[in-house]
């Protein structure tokens, strides 16, 4: 059945006329009627009965009439979301690095949240490489990800910076020699995180190839085992500064040229091209400011191959 057929119906059964409600959808009573026996043939049924005047329905008519307002609301519905002339509705797929998530996100979300209450908001954290896989499998809507995108047909967009800073369970006057560097673990989430690929890199300024990085689940678990003097990890600043005095822990500077080298993150927004988008998406876009960016990259979305 189509839509238009359905809302023909409707406005035949509201007005009592073909010709009335030709005048209220604005067409012609012979597109009107072809619609009606369109239904009709479709459904194998009489739904007008129209011997009289006004027209009236059939009981096979009646049976239909609330079936196809409720298709009508919902077709009425899903066009005025996807206008953007309706509030969002359902569930936004975040993905987003646990730093992240824990010191950037928790303002962005809520003041969405605010402006848009009929949404559900699912925020999933993991390290850059498996966010990037369940965004590309489709788990995610969108995703906080260390870096830009590694695909050409993704959207992508630098929203966050961070510097990197060494975090010790002691105050240190600098950054460690080779030696206590080489005996001394790192703490780091797991493979695929940005941020511990930074630490291999750091080891391997000071000579160090062998890397000894002890592999923890949570920021919480990183944090606790450095207060512990279990060892070393390197963690956004800012996010150092949330969590100093509830951990007793201490942060040290990189040095140039390292600094520049590999302790300055971008965190990028990367989801699919914009005209895929839902709703939900847009509006976190907008959120973060970042519609017109959005609206640049669908005229200059590159076709995926």
């Amino acid at each position: 059945m189509q839509i238009k057929s359905l809302r023909i119906f409707d406005a035949v059964a509201s007005t009592g006329s073909f010709g009335a409600a030709a005048q209220r959808l604005h067409t012609v009573q012979s597109n009107v009627t072809a619609h009606i026996q369109k239904l009709e043939d479709e459904l194998q049924v009489q739904l007008i009965e129209r011997s009289s005047s006004p027209v009236h329905l059939t009981p096979a008519g009646h049976t239909l009439l609330p079936h196809a307002q409720r298709l009508l609301q919902t077709h009425d519905q899903a066009c005025a979301l996807f206008a953007g002339s309706a509030l969002p509705t359902g569930c936004l797929r975040i993905g987003a690095m646990e730093s992240t998530a824990a010191l950037r996100l928790p303002p962005v979300l809520a003041q969405l949240y605010q402006t848009q209450p009929h949404m559900d908001l699912q925020l999933r954290t993991g390290p850059t490489g498996s966010l990037l896989e369940d965004l590309q499998r489709g788990l995610l809507d969108c995703a906080f990800v260390a870096g830009q995108p590694p695909q050409p047909r993704w959207w992508g967009q630098q929203v966050f910076q961070e510097e990197l800073v060494l975090v010790s369970p002691t105050p240190l006057p600098g950054l460690p020699s080779p030696e206590v560097l080489l005996r001394t673990p790192f703490l780091a989430f797991r493979q695929g995180c940005s941020y511990r690929q930074r630490i291999e890199l750091l080891l391997a300024s000071q000579g160090i190839t062998s890397a000894r990085i002890m592999e923890m689940g949570t920021l919480d678990a990183i944090l606790g085992c450095v207060a512990a003097g279990m060892g070393f990890a390197l963690m956004p600043r800012a996010l150092m500064h949330t969590q100093q005095a509830r951990f007793g822990i201490h942060c040290t500077p990189l040095p140039e040229p390292l600094r520049s080298q590999i302790g300055v993150v971008d965190t990028w927004l990367v989801a699919p091209q914009p005209q895929g988008w839902s709703p939900q998406l847009r509006a976190l876009v907008q959120q973060l400011g970042m519609e017109g960016a959005a609206v640049t990259m669908v005229a200059t979305a590159v076709t995926p191959m």
